[in-house]
C-alpha cells in the first residue's frame, strides 16, 4: 500500500501588532532564522507535498522558492487557511495546518499528531497542551465522556470555560475532503468579527464527524510567539535544545545558558565553547579548538586546536587553520590564518592571507581599501614565519615574503622580499632641553 498523502500549510499572514514592530511578526529573526522558518523546517521534516506558506500581501516575496498563498485581507485564521486552497487544488490527503509563530515546534511532535489523526481515522485532529495560566489561548471544551466538543477563543469564552486549563495550540491535521466545506461554512460570529479556523472543529463535531485530540506533554514545544518577551522565551528554548544536541555529540559548552549557536553551525567532538560566545551562520569549529569567552564568529572556519578569544570577532570568510590563534580584541574578515600562525591581540586583519608560523604583533592593521576611487579592494599576503612589529599597517595590495621582519610602527606600502627587515617610519629625533625652554618662554 502507498503511504497516505500529506500537505502542510503554515499560517504566516498575521501582522503581530503586539510585537510593536514595523517588521511582520513571522519575519523577526530568531537564532539565525526567521520565526516562520523554524515552523517551515519542522513541517518539512514530515515530507509534505505541497508545503504552502500563507502570507500577507506585504510579505508575499519573503519566502523565495516556496509555494506561497496570499491572504489579501486579515479576516482571521479560517480565511488564512482558505487562502491555501488554490495551491492544494485536487489534493485529497491529510492537511497539516501549523501557525507560523510556533517556533519551538518539532518534527517529532508533528509526527505524533499526524499518527494520532490517522490512527483515529479522524476528520480533524487538534494539538492541545495544558497551562496553569491559559491567558488568551482558546480553550479545549470536552463533553462528559472526554470527547472534544469545541474550541472556544478566550474572548468568546464563558467564565466556566475560562477556568479550563487545556488549550488550543492552533496546530491541526484535517482530512482535506472535510476541511474545505467546513471553511466555506464559517461565519464571523464572534467578538473579533473574524473567520476562526477553530470553528471548523465545532462544525465537524456537529456534523457527527470524528475529531481527535493529541495533548503535547511539554508546553514549551507548542507555545506561540506574540510579543518580544515570548520571542526571547522561544529563543532560550531553541538555544538550550541546540546546545544539548552539541554536548551529547561530544562538544564541551562550559555555560550553555550564555552560548548562542545557530542551528547551521557545526561543532566537532572535543571542541570547547567558553561562556558568552555567539556562533552564527555556517561557522564550523573543529576538534580540539577552543572558542571564547566573549567571541562572535559568523560564517567562519576554526581549525583543529585553534584558539579564539577572548573578545574576538571573526567575520564571514575567516579561516583559522590548525593551531592558529586569534586573540584578545582581534577582528578578522575574509582572511586565512595559516597553521600555527598567531594574531594575539588588538589587530584588524581583513582580506589577507597569513602563512604558517607567522606572528602578528599588537595593533596591526591590513588596510584593504584602494588608494584610488573605483578600484577594488586589495589583498595582503604575509608569508611563512614572518615577524611583524607593534603598530604595523599593511596597505594592500602588498606581499611580505617568508621569514621577513617588519619594524615597529612601520606602514608598509611596498612588497617586502623574503628574509628582509622592512622599516617604514621617520627616524627619531630628540631635541634636548626643548620642554624646559618652552616653559621659560
Amino acid at each position: 500500500m502507498s503511504s497516505p498523502k500529506l500537505a502542510a500549510v503554515v499560517l504566516a499572514a498575521g501582522l503581530g501588532t503586539r510585537m510593536r514592530s514595523e517588521t511582520p511578526k513571522h519575519l523577526h529573526p530568531l537564532l539565525g532564522r526567521r520565526l516562520a522558518d523554524w515552523v517551515v523546517e519542522a513541517a518539512r521534516g514530515l515530507g509534505p507535498e505541497p508545503l504552502v506558506v500563507v502570507t500577507s500581501p506585504d510579505a508575499s516575496d519573503a519566502f523565495d522558492g516556496m509555494d506561497v498563498a496570499v491572504q489579501e485581507e486579515p479576516r482571521g485564521t479560517g480565511d488564512a487557511a482558505a487562502a491555501a486552497r488554490t495551491s492544494l487544488d485536487g489534493f485529497d490527503g491529510d492537511v497539516l495546518v501549523v501557525t507560523g509563530d510556533a517556533a519551538t515546534i518539532t518534527t517529532g511532535l508533528l509526527a505524533a499528531l499526524l499518527e494520532t489523526h490517522r490512527r483515529a481515522d479522524a476528520a480533524a485532529t487538534v494539538l492541545s497542551f495544558e497551562l496553569a495560566d491559559p491567558g488568551a489561548y482558546g480553550r479545549i471544551v470536552r463533553d462528559g465522556a472526554g470527547a472534544l466538543q469545541a474550541i472556544v477563543e478566550a474572548r468568546d469564552a464563558s467564565d466556566d470555560q475560562l477556568r479550563l486549563h487545556e488549550v488550543n495550540s492552533s496546530i491541526y491535521v484535517f482530512d482535506a475532503v472535510k476541511l474545505w466545506p467546513a471553511l466555506e461554512r464559517l461565519k464571523p460570529e464572534n467578538a473579533q468579527g473574524e473567520l476562526y479556523l477553530t470553528d471548523t472543529v465545532r462544525d465537524l463535531v456537529a456534523a457527527g464527524e470524528r475529531v481527535a485530540v493529541y495533548t503535547a506533554e511539554d508546553p514549551s514545544e507548542v507555545e506561540g510567539v506574540n510579543t518580544r518577551v515570548e520571542l526571547a522565551a522561544a529563543a532560550a528554548v531553541l538555544r538550550d535544545r541546540i546546545n544539548r544536541e552539541h554536548m551529547l555529540a561530544g562538544a564541551t559548552i562550559v555555560d550553555p545558558a550564555t552560548a548562542w549557536i545557530d542551528p547551521t553551525v557545526e561543532l566537532e567532538a572535543d571542541c570547547t565553547i567558553q561562556p558568552f560566545t555567539v556562533l552564527r551562520g555556517q561557522t564550523r569549529v573543529a576538534r580540539g579548538a577552543e572558542v571564547g569567552p566573549n567571541v562572535v564568529a559568523e560564517d567562519a572556519e576554526i581549525g583543529p586546536r585553534a584558539h579564539v578569544g577572548p573578545f574576538c570577532y571573526l567575520r564571514p570568510g575567516t579561516v583559522l587553520e590548525a593551531d592558529a590563534k586569534a586573540g584578545a580584541f582581534v577582528e578578522i574578515k575574509n582572511s586565512r590564518v595559516g597553521e600555527g600562525a598567531k594574531v594575539p591581540h588588538q589587530s584588524y586583519i581583513g582580506d589577507a592571507d597569513i602563512g604558517e608560523g607567522t606572528n602578528i604583533g599588537a595593533g596591526n592593521i591590513t588596510a584593504n581599501y584602494p588608494h584610488e576611487a573605483g578600484r577594488p579592494k586589495g589583498r595582503t599576503t604575509i608569508g611563512r614565519n614572518v615577524r611583524t612589529g607593534v603598530h604595523n599597517a599593511f596597505v594592500a595590495p602588498v606581499e611580505i615574503g617568508d621569514d621577513a621582519w617588519i619594524g615597529a610602527g612601520s606602514v608598509i606600502t611596498q612588497d617586502v622580499p623574503p628574509e628582509s627587515l622592512a622599516v617604514a617610519r621617520s627616524r627619531q629625533e630628540n631635541k634636548e632641553g626643548y620642554v624646559r625652554r618652552k616653559r621659560e618662554e
